[in-house]
């Protein structure tokens, strides 16, 4: 990796970082010179995500254990970060959950955890940036689900349309602090989620070959937004689904 790039002394923490898209991104931002913090639900894998990054060239890299649904949490691993690196410069969105089952059978106790990883974990991370950060991106991940979805995920798509919601939101909020804030939206990527997905395995939800991107598609369109190339972008979201929502 070169030291060199768009991030050179910048520092970001990437959630849901230890795997698929989000440990492309933490891979893609260390590789253009960021110091990168991966906080992950499962901090043995946090770590050994971070001494990857090391391994390739890393300027810095840090595995933080975070439940992003418990704000403590997320106040501790903003905290751990700014005492390793000394500032924050992006943040990245990304841990996720999803539950299957039909409507009538979600608790209000399902639709609080989806609803707590998937939009709050969102929520908390975007205080602590605005509380913490001197400019700089933030960056949500939403998805497809967003707009139009299929069967038996509902909690996961209200809390995606939700991130739409909140990213305007604090695009608004957050340009007095000079800092950004945008989404993106991809569609099928070749992630454990996308495979792992009933729907998917039963054929409810067709997914041809064309429509699959790679996590590191998604990770490249979020480099960008995060990136001073997006200086002027706040509050949009862009789709990287390769054209999956735009065919009827």
């Amino acid at each position: 990796m070169s030291m060199a790039g768009r991030f050179a002394d910048k520092v970001a923490v990437v959630t849901g970082g230890a795997s698929g898209i989000g440990l492309a991104t933490a891979r893609r931002l260390a590789s253009e010179g960021a110091k990168v913090a991966v906080a992950d639900l499962h901090g043995d894998a946090a770590d050994r995500a971070a001494a990857t990054l090391l391994t390739d060239g890393a300027p810095d890299a840090l595995g933080l254990a975070c439940d992003v649904s418990d704000e403590a949490a997320v106040e501790a691993a903003v905290a751990a970060t700014l005492a390793r690196f000394g500032r924050l410069d992006v943040v990245i969105n990304n841990a996720g959950a999803m539950l299957f089952k039909p409507l009538a059978e979600f608790t209000g106790q399902d639709w609080f955890r989806i609803l707590g990883v998937d939009l709050m974990g969102a929520v908390h991370f975007t205080r602590q940036a605005f509380l913490h950060m001197k400019g700089g991106a933030v960056v949500n991940l939403s998805s497809v689900h967003a707009e139009r979805t299929s069967p038996l995920v509902a909690p996961y798509a209200a809390a995606k349309a939700a991130i739409l919601s909140l990213t305007r939101s604090a695009a608004i909020e957050g340009a007095a602090k000079g800092i950004r804030v945008n989404a993106v939206v991809p569609g099928a990527i070749d992630t454990p989620m996308l495979w792992d997905n009933p729907n998917v395995k039963s054929g409810v939800e067709k997914i041809s070959k064309s429509d699959v991107g790679r996590a590191e598609d998604v990770a490249a369109a979020i480099a960008y937004l995060a990136s001073d190339d997006a200086t002027f972008i706040t509050g949009t979201s862009l789709a990287v689904d390769g054209g999956r929502l735009g065919r009827l």
